[in-house]
């Protein structure tokens, strides 16, 4: 990654965060050459020019630092040390093998990799922030690398706030500051002058970078940017290493795995030649291409060459995945937990009725319920701003009530937040009286009210709910004193109510949302149900999805329950309903340590804390800021199909990868393996260290197919993880078949065709390549190959391709220079006969495994590692890559 340029080392650094605190906040404006009809766009596109973006890390692709990469490779200093004992000895032509080979390991590393970095940069380039500023005195919506200082913007409910701010003016605004401060609770901030603050985070009058706006509206301007912002500096600090997932975790543990092998093994070799009176140089030479032999070289290419391949599918299936390396933990997922508006129904609110509280008919809730709105509506009827069901109730509404609407104009106003679930507004009138309109969850409003809320009520409201209706209550009540005076509203102030009636909305199932639920049964995912609408609501629209609820857990019974009982509730659970954000994470958290790989999809801020609590967390392009910020996964699509190709995806790239990994862990030990013990008993080396690295070579190229290979839908229906137990029994399994099978060579090779050094050399190199190589084939699947399974065309081309290097080669000039020497026509037919004996037991032999062990081999309900550092670096804004 590249770091954004710093503000302060290009651009002029006008104001400090605390310097602007201190000051009114016309002042700040002029300081920063600004006003509050913001800067124009020919300004705003100079600064940006000098100070470059608001990011703090760009993604782009780096070819040097990839290539880096590949030559800091072990498994490459490995090979230059073979060829460095090669050169020392005079030995040219094993030298010139191993540089070829170098290059060609070093070249398809590199093109693999930086190929899947580029694909990454694509994707985080489609993931885009905006905000609205006000450019030429007029709100516009701009990319948050565009801000500059001296930027005008407004806050609203959900969005992080995209670089360090003093406000100008604020309506109820509070922001969780926990990302910079460590504070969970949310900051009340207010737009006076601020003075004797020790640090930035003692500024109520400042909003900072990467912290999320929980409650209310602000105008700010901006006064620092990308690097030379707090969050920036922080950021800086860390450094660029991201944690490891999961997946990675498995490759690295394998290839330890490996490592250790190949000490071992190579260790034994080098002591078994010098005890048997071989040259010092030669013996570590042969030991050192057979540790390099067993290791799988390209094994790191392999799994680029398929993330980057499986991304690309992804994202024409419109999942953008934001690090490869995440796939896997998406094809890991045995269980969602989803929201319900957009996902299940499809998420188009439209108004159904106003009703008064014992169900008639009753417009003036309607305009009691508009007046609460935050739209806009001109003078042609366009409705602007607001969220769905506002934008509904003003689409609704007849113009009558839209003309009548000035002369009740709002004096004061307190936003919507998740914690109270309401909106309250102040409307004076034509007297002295002024109204105070709450309006929010029926549950929220009734239990504020005083007046006549009876049975009859409750009747109606349960009523509406057991039909799939989504009801908001309006409640009011008159407010003493001036009737034109502004005044702010508090929470006292939200009680003593009168009860006006109730708004519906209806929002109708997914019509393909049934066959999505289906689907992700058919993959065995569980999916559960977390929503803030009423459980019978929720209810509802399971059954008609057919999804029947084997139970309901309200938010008040998650906080009434310990964390054994919740946990035996949750499992058993399908709905969770009018749960709070703190819950939903809690629940997510549990579910985990009881052994499921979760997935938490959600939109809104008030689904930020499960998503981060998740094993993958998955939001849409259309959610809020933080929502898509602590997302692993974005759908660009919000649908429960979209999700479960994501996951089909994440399973058939890792069954792929899987497979290199099996062959790397039967073929090649039990070749290296016969390699060190025929070196034990022949007076001459088995095969040259030149002939087994170019083994090894043409071997690993041809699995650079494997990503383009079929899956058997069995293993599509299970989460796919590492399981390093699994990999060593195969390995233990397999791989003495594929030494026996060797020996069995050599005694034909030796015994009945009475082959010489060169010869056995030759032989042995064809077999060994051919046999690594066809096990794929069998491997691939737990199926009967071609007849049940077929393999894909790229795979079989590999595949056949390097099996006829193998056989050809010693017949070219070429041969003779790399050790080899063309053999009668009755060792080439020995050779088949015994690569098909080989294939055929192998076979055998993968039956015999595979019954032996448990049903598709599922490794038992594990806990789950607590990912605090991934959790903590999914937390930052998208311009901050």
């Amino acid at each position: 990654m590249t770091r954004g340029q710093p503000i302060g080392a290009t651009c002029e650094a006008r104001l400090s965060l605390v310097e602007s605190a201190a000051m009114p906040p016309d002042v700040v404006l002029g300081e920063l050459g600004s006003s509050v009809d913001g800067l124009s766009d020919q300004e705003a596109g100079t600064r940006w020019t000098r100070c470059g973006p608001n990011a703090i890390r760009l993604h782009r692709a780096s070819a040097l630092r990839v290539l880096g990469r590949q030559i800091g490779s072990p498994l490459l200093l490995l090979l230059a040390g073979t060829a460095a004992v090669s050169v020392f000895v005079g030995d040219a032509v094993n030298a010139s093998i191993i540089a070829v080979i170098l290059l060609l390991g070093v070249g398809l590393g590199f093109t693999n990799e930086y190929r899947a970095e580029r694909t990454a940069s694509r994707l985080h380039d489609r993931i885009r922030h905006t905000t609205v500023v006000v450019r030429d005195g007029a709100p516009t919506e701009v990319d948050v690398t565009r801000l500059v200082p001296g930027d005008v913007v407004r806050l609203k409910l959900g969005q992080v706030v995209p670089a360090d701010l003093r406000l100008i003016a604020v309506n109820g605004l509070e922001c969780n500051e926990s990302i910079v401060s460590g504070e969970s609770a949310a900051v009340r901030k207010r737009a006076e002058t601020s003075t004797g603050a020790s640090t930035v985070t003692d500024l109520p009058n400042c909003a900072l970078m990467g912290t999320v706006v929980t409650a209310g509206t602000a105008e700010a301007v901006v006064v620092a940017t990308g690097s030379d912002a707090e969050f920036g500096r922080i950021a800086r600090g860390l450094g660029e290493r991201e944690p490891e997932t999961s997946f990675q975790k498995g490759l690295r543990r394998f290839s330890l795995l490996l490592m250790r092998v190949a000490t071992v093994l190579s260790g034994a070799i080098l002591i078994t030649n010098l005890l048997l009176g071989r040259g010092l140089l030669d013996s570590v030479q042969f030991a050192l291409a057979i540790a390099v032999g067993i290791t799988p070289q390209l094994l790191p290419a392999v799994v680029s060459t398929s993330l980057a391949a499986g991304s690309r599918t992804l994202a024409k299936a419109k999942v953008l995945v934001k690090r490869l390396v995440c796939i896997e933990d998406l094809g890991d997922v045995d269980l969602l937990i989803t929201d319900k508006t957009g996902t299940l129904t499809e998420g188009h609110i439209t108004f159904d009725e106003a009703l008064d509280p014992r169900g008639a008919q009753q417009p003036d809730v309607l305009r009691l319920a508009l007046l609460a709105s935050d739209v806009g509506i001109g003078p042609d009827g366009t409705v602007a701003g607001g969220n769905e069901m506002d934008h509904a109730i003003a689409v609704a509404a007849p113009q009558e009530v839209i003309s009548g609407l000035g002369n009740s104009p709002r004096l004061a106003e307190r936003p919507f937040d998740h914690v109270r679930m309401l909106t309250s507004v102040v409307i004076g009138g034509p007297g002295p009286t002024r109204t105070l309109v709450v309006k929010g969850a029926p549950e929220a409003v009734l239990q504020r009210c005083v007046g006549p809320v009876d049975g009859t009520s409750e009747t109606v409201l349960q009523a509406l709910f057991a039909r799939g209706a989504r009801v908001v209550a309006v409640a009011t009540r008159e407010v003493a004193g001036d009737a034109q005076a502004p005044l702010e509203i508090g929470p006292q102030d939200e009680a003593g109510l009168t009860l006006a009636g109730f708004v519906t909305f209806t929002d109708r199932p997914k019509s393909d949302a049934a066959a999505a639920l289906v689907r992700l049964a058919e993959l065995g995912v569980g999916v559960k149900l977390a929503t803030g609408d009423n459980p019978l609501v929720a209810e509802t629209v399971c059954r008609q999805l057919g999804l029947e609820p084997a139970g309901t857990l309200t938010g008040v019974e998650v906080e009434q329950m310990d964390d054994a009982a919740l946990t035996t509730a949750a499992e058993q659970a399908t709905i969770f309903a009018r749960i709070a954000p703190e819950q939903k994470a809690r629940v997510v958290r549990l579910l985990r340590r009881n052994g499921h790989a979760v997935a938490f999809l959600g939109d809104g801020v008030n689904d930020a804390l499960a998503l981060h609590a998740a094993d993958v967390a998955i939001s849409v392009d259309t959610a809020t800021d933080v929502a898509k910020d602590a997302a692993d996964v974005i759908l660009l699509d919000k649908g429960l199909d979209v999700l479960a190709d994501g996951i089909h995806g994440g399973r058939r790239i890792f069954a792929n990868t899987i497979k290199y990994v099996m062959m790397g862990t039967s073929s090649n030990f039990g070749n290296m393996f016969s390699a060190a013990g025929a070196s034990a008993v022949l007076d001459f080396l088995p095969m040259l260290p030149g002939q087994i690295l170019l083994n090894n070579l043409l071997y690993d190229a041809s699995q650079l197919t494997i990503p383009t290979d079929r899956v058997d839908e069995a293993q599509l229906r299970r989460p796919s993880h590492w399981d390093i137990g699994f990999i060593r029994r195969f390995m233990l399994f397999f791989g003495p078949i594929s030494s026996v099978f060797d020996f069995l060579t050599f005694a034909v090779l030796l015994g009945v065709l009475h082959a010489g050094p060169e010869e056995f050399r030759t032989g042995w190199f064809i077999e060994s390549l051919a046999t690594q190589t066809l096990i794929v084939l069998a491997i691939r699947t737990r199926k009967v190959p071609f007849w049940r399974s077929r393999p894909s065309t790229p795979l079989l081309v590999g595949v056949f391709s390097a099996v006829s290097v193998g056989f050809v080669l010693p017949l070219t000039p070429v041969g003779p220079m790399l050790g080899f020497t063309a053999l009668p026509a009755e060792f080439y037919l020995a050779l088949i006969l015994m690569i098909m004996a080989y294939l055929a037991l192998i076979e055998f032999g993968k039956r015999w495994f595979y019954s032996a062990a448990a049903p598709e081999i599922s490794p038992p309900p594990r806990g789950r590692e607590h990912r605090v550092q991934r959790r903590a670096a999914r937390f930052t804004l998208p311009h901050l890559k």
